[in-house]
């Protein structure tokens, strides 16, 4: 029966997508069933209290007692590429106005190792109430998604009232580490919440999710600037043009795992918008990200060995470029992944900048 329901999933895709011939459906019915996991592997991620889209072996299995194992997926703790791309434009940011202080002035090293533990705190909490805020808002949708039924909240392992105030805990979380920083570094980290308020609904009614996430995910490039300076310059905000830009790239390709899904919906995307013209169109995002991110640099008057730096992680994002297979949905999970590594170097070498000056 569940395979009947799924089968007609899959015959109004092939509709949609324009196959009209009995061999063209019977194509798109064979493959669409081999990508959806079986309803009995599923049934059992749930009983053993896992997610499909999670690896299994991650620390908060072996560490946490199984009650709690929801509330560590509601704040993806199991995966911790988010809070990680979260932070790194945080990180960029204090590194890239470290540069510009030791110019003028000795290091103020313990300042700056404060200011990058508290951002990496911020991230962990604020991409959890993030994205508890998502799974609730997301709640009937990811219930017909294959890859996200086994979630907390379409799973029925958490209801939405504990989903809520875990996520108002997180919240607070976050608002401890952003009242550390000065009166305009707070007043700015709250006036993003206006856009991380809207991002979840982006997919109904834009092609350009990525864009509404992007700025979200990349606010952290303005905070770290302002937060030694206590305001904004022309160099924190190209830094931020190149984040967001930067996220809109890697996100279409995360983006491309669940495109059929997301058709079937009626959820929106650029995976579904750029389709077959998605190199090229990483080609375009990538460069112009890695442009504003070298402009930054160079409005802050940073040293020669930044700009190795990020010719390296320009290379690790054309090697993206070149290898992506759209239609694999675990090499696109393994390159979105990759981007921790581009977000490392970047900021190493931000560091090696300022070693120029210590």
């Amino acid at each position: 029966m569940h395979k009947d329901k799924r089968a007609r999933r899959v015959f109004l895709y092939g509709r949609k997508s324009g196959c009209s011939t009995k061999n063209c459906l019977s194509t798109q019915l064979d493959l669409r069933l081999q990508k959806l996991p079986p309803r009995g592997m599923q049934n059992a991620q749930i009983k053993m209290g896992r997610v499909a889209d999670a690896p299994s072996d991650n620390w908060v299995y072996r560490l946490l007692p199984r009650r709690l194992w929801p509330y560590a997926q509601l704040a993806r703790w199991d995966r911790p590429i988010g809070w990680q791309l979260l932070m790194w434009p945080c990180w960029w940011s204090t590194l890239l106005a470290a540069n510009v202080v030791a110019q003028s002035a000795p290091t103020d090293l313990l300042q700056i190792v404060w200011f990058l533990v508290l951002f990496a705190i911020g991230a962990i909490a604020m991409r959890g109430a993030g994205c508890t805020y998502n799974d609730l808002v997301d709640h009937k949708i990811d219930m017909q998604v294959a890859r996200t039924r086994s979630r907390p909240l379409p799973s029925g392992r958490v209801s939405r009232k504990q989903a809520k105030v875990f996520m108002v805990l997180q919240a607070i979380a976050g608002l401890i580490v952003l009242l550390q920083f000065n009166l305009f570094a707070i007043v700015l980290g709250i006036c993003s919440l206006a856009i991380v308020a809207i991002y979840p609904f982006a997919k109904r009614f834009t092609d350009w999710p990525q864009f509404f996430l992007g700025l979200a995910f990349s606010w952290g490039a303005l905070m770290g600037w302002a937060a030694t300076f206590g305001a904004l310059s022309a160099a924190a905000v190209v830094l931020y043009a190149g984040s967001v830009l930067w996220t809109i790239g890697y996100d279409t390709i995360y983006a491309h795992q669940d495109k059929e899904d997301d058709e079937l919906i009626g959820v929106r995307s650029t995976a579904r918008l750029f389709g077959d013209r998605t190199r090229m169109w990483l080609s375009g995002i990538y460069a112009l990200a890695m442009a504003c991110i070298v402009l930054s640099c160079w409005l802050a008057d940073t040293p020669w060995p930044v700009y190795v730096g990020l010719g390296l992680a320009g290379a690790m994002l054309a090697r993206q470029i070149a290898i992506v297979d759209i239609d694999d949905g675990e090499q696109c999970l393994a390159l979105f992944k990759s981007n921790a590594r581009v977000g490392w170097i970047i900021f190493a070498s931000l560091c090696a900048g300022l070693l120029v000056y210590i």
